[in-house]
């Protein structure tokens, strides 16, 4: 048994990163809760954190022949991107400068703070529900995948997003929320949607309050 626990999945770094990334998860899982010029400014601290803490993480070799399996699906991804949406409105869209297809392109690029903090979110998530089953294998495998995931894709991700947030905090407009932005949906229909999305999201921030492997 000590020797499972000697297991990279087990090791501090690994142990911290986890305690970020369920407080990054649970944070952004409660956006509308919180006014825009609060959330802009969490997001610059726990972002870098993040990023931090993620490159700190051990590699470690594929141990399972059959794929993960993904906890995030299209309407969990689309509650968190739509949620961060509304809650940004005018200020979501930013020049995009570091990506490869800027050099293919004559004209400008843009990119949206929703959708990258959904990428993020994605990866995430799924490596927590992952490292929730206590399975070894299965933490192994779900933390191989976020480490290369981190360094091809949704890092790079965190680094553009951080860079568009400072310019939105720090810039000359006020973040402060019209009457108008902080209107309920228009439709019935709408605001039962996002009550369910809502209901859905809850329930699972419960049920990942379940024990994590204890550092031994």
């Amino acid at each position: 048994m000590e020797e499972q626990f000697e297991h990279p999945v087990y090791a501090p770094v690994v142990l911290e990163f986890v305690t970020v990334a369920r407080e990054f998860t649970l944070w952004l899982e409660g956006v509308n809760e919180q006014p825009r010029e609060r959330f802009v400014g969490t997001a610059l601290k726990i972002l870098p954190l993040l990023y931090l803490k993620a490159s700190l993480l051990p590699k470690t070799e594929i141990e399972l022949e059959d794929f993960l399996e993904k906890h995030v699906g299209e309407e969990d991804y689309e509650f968190i991107r739509s949620s961060v949406q509304l809650k940004m409105r005018r200020f979501d869209d930013y020049l995009e400068v570091f990506t490869a297809d800027m050099q293919r392109s004559d004209l400008p690029l843009t990119s949206t703070i929703s959708e990258n903090m959904a990428d993020i979110y994605q990866d995430i998530k799924d490596f927590l529900m992952s490292y929730r089953t206590a399975v070894t294998e299965i933490m192994n495998d779900a933390l191989s995948e976020l480490v290369t995931h981190f360094e091809e894709y949704w890092g790079q991700r965190l680094v553009n997003v951080l860079r568009a947030l400072h310019g939105v905090y720090y810039g000359s407009e006020s973040l402060e929320e019209e009457p108008e932005e902080e209107a309920l949906p228009d439709t019935d229909d709408d605001l039962e949607e996002r009550k369910t999305d809502h209901w859905i999201i809850a329930q699972r921030q419960r049920d990942f309050q379940g024990d994590l492997p204890d550092e031994r």
